[in-house]
Order: structure tokens, then sequence, then C-alpha cells
């Protein structure tokens, strides 16, 4: 699908172009061409008809993140990623973009909610958006808005973890596998601000772009800078929260040894009497002795009493 946002005095209308009706656009009037899964007969016929070299899909993932900017006298053509959630996932979605002559040209392969929103921003503030590039700057700060939610949102999520109990999960490797979870969630956020970042720079060092937008792409900067800055927190706080279940989970594990160590010394006296007089010799003191046996229990009452009454007083036990 094509959709061609046309300024028409002070208004912006959006029109869905049909190939045959590609040739008839007034690139004068045009600010933002907006393609939508576009099939080869479609990009085709926007790269002869405007004079575009527009990238596959396969070209604009494949990309290396140090060469998703590209500019030259003619314009800027950026290959960025937005983050797209799906059944409770992040994943990162390739959005292209070309800054050509006074307009704009987006290609993306999947539904963003952020272009429809952008879409009715535009059209009902067309004072706001004079060119392209006005276009290229709006829809970046509303991805920066959008990408501060979530990281706040997230941010929140991984706080309410930190008041879990640990023993609500079944097993110790259930609350590591939720922290790693989040980390997973946070990584990806990082690399995408961090794109947006890279973006965002080389586009206040473009001589294509006017002044007035780089004062407003530095405040982007900002605002990105300070989200990464959110993003390596929740990682420290994560870390924290691993090493304090780790610390939780330690402590749990020497109280049960400690058990078993007083256990073990509690009855090692009594399990050494025991064996002294059940040693098969003929000529054992005691063996024809009337009061051998009470006295032998008694001793093996008190090794074991003696040593619990002592941890008692030491506050071992």
């Amino acid at each position: 699908m094509i959709k061609a946002y046309l300024r028409s005095e002070d208004t912006i209308k959006a029109l869905t172009i049909e190939l045959d009706h590609l040739e008839t656009i007034d690139t004068s009037s045009l600010v933002w061409l907006e393609m939508v899964s576009p099939t080869p007969e479609e990009s085709i016929a926007v790269e002869r008809s405007l004079k575009l070299e527009l990238p596959t899909r396969q070209e604009s993932e494949e990309i290396e993140y140090s060469s998703r900017y590209w500019e030259d006298e003619s314009g800027i053509w950026i290959n960025t990623s937005f983050l797209v959630k799906e059944e409770g996932q992040y994943s990162n979605e390739t959005v292209s973009f070309i800054l050509k002559s006074n307009y704009l040209t987006t290609i993306r392969f999947s539904e963003l909610r952020i272009f429809t929103e952008f879409s009715r921003k535009l059209r009902l503030t067309p004072r706001a958006f004079h060119n392209g590039a006005d276009v290229l700057s709006g829809i970046l700060a509303m991805r920066v808005d959008i990408d501060a939610d979530l990281i706040e949102n997230l941010s929140k999520q991984i706080v309410t973890i930190g008041r879990k109990d640990p023993q609500s999960f079944d097993q110790p490797s259930e609350f590591l596998e939720y922290i790693t979870s989040y980390e997973d969630i946070n990584i990806t956020f990082r690399e995408n601000l961090t794109d947006k970042h890279r973006v965002i720079s080389s586009l206040l060092k473009s001589a294509i772009i006017p002044e007035h937008q780089k004062r407003e792409l530095s405040m982007m900067m900002k605002d990105v800078n300070s989200l990464i800055t959110s993003a390596n927190f929740n990682f420290e706080r994560l870390d924290y929260l691993q090493n304090l279940f780790l610390n939780h989970l330690s402590m749990e594990q020497n109280k049960v040894i400690k058990i078993f160590t007083v256990m073990s010394v509690i009855f090692l006296p009594p399990t050494l009497i025991a064996s002294i007089y059940g040693m098969n010799f003929k000529f054992l003191p005691e063996l024809e002795w009337q009061y051998g046996y009470p006295v032998a229990l008694g001793m093996i009452i008190i090794s074991a009493v003696l040593p619990i009454y002592i941890f008692k007083k030491k506050g071992w036990l």
C-alpha cells in the first residue's frame, strides 16, 4: 500500500495511490510518501516515478548498524529499528527513511501504531510540518516519547520484582528465569535506544537538516541519553535482585547444612559408645556386669543431650 500526504495551502491530505497514478503525484506539494509492505511492482514503480533507490526488506535488515545511515548531496537514507510488542514479547522491526528534496519516504513491513498516530497528528496540525525533514523529526520525536513510556513501564515492573517473595516460586530456577526474561527485554530496549542515538547523532551532523530542526534533535538526543541511563540502571537493579536472591538461596542452603552438621555432632558420641559396646570381644570388662547395660544406655543419652545443651547455650541451635 502506498499513501501520499500532500500539502494544499494550510491543510495536508492523505491519498491512497494506485500504481497507475504515481506519475501524477506533484512532488512540490508532497511531504510524506508512506509505503506499507510494498510489493516488488510497487517498489519498482516508485523508483521509476520518483527517481528513488528503495531497499528491499532483506537489504534493510541485513545492513550493519554502522552502515544504517547514509547521506550524499541528493538526500539521506536511514534504516532504524522500532520496538514491536507481539504476544508479550518485544522485537525490533526495521523501518527505512529516505529524505530527498522536500519530502520523506518511509518503508515498513508491519503495522506500527506510531505511524497511525503520527498520520492523525500530521492532518490535525499541518502548519507544524512543512516538508519531509519536519515529518522525519516528528516521527522520531513521537518514537522517543513511546520508548520513554515503555522504559518507565519496564522500570515499574522491575520494582515489583523486588517486592515478590522468592519462596512464592515453586523452584528457585523460576525466579532466575523471571529475572532473565526482564534482562532480555531490557537488552532489546538498550539496543533500540543505541540505534536511535546513532541516527539522531548523524542527523545533527548533517548539512541537509535545517538549524531549527537540529535544536529539536538536540533535545531528542538528551532524552535518548536519559533513557539509555534508565536502561543501564535497570540492568544494575536486575543484577542487584539476582545477587540478593542468590544470597538468600545460599543462606537457606547454609541453614540446611547447619542442621545436618548439628545432627551429625549430636549423634556422633552415642554412635561411638554404641560401637564400643557392640564389639564382639570375649573379655569385655562390663560384659557380665549387672549394671553394664543401664550405664551404657545412660552414657549414650548423656552424650546426646550434652551437645544439644552446649549448642543452645551458644546460640548455634
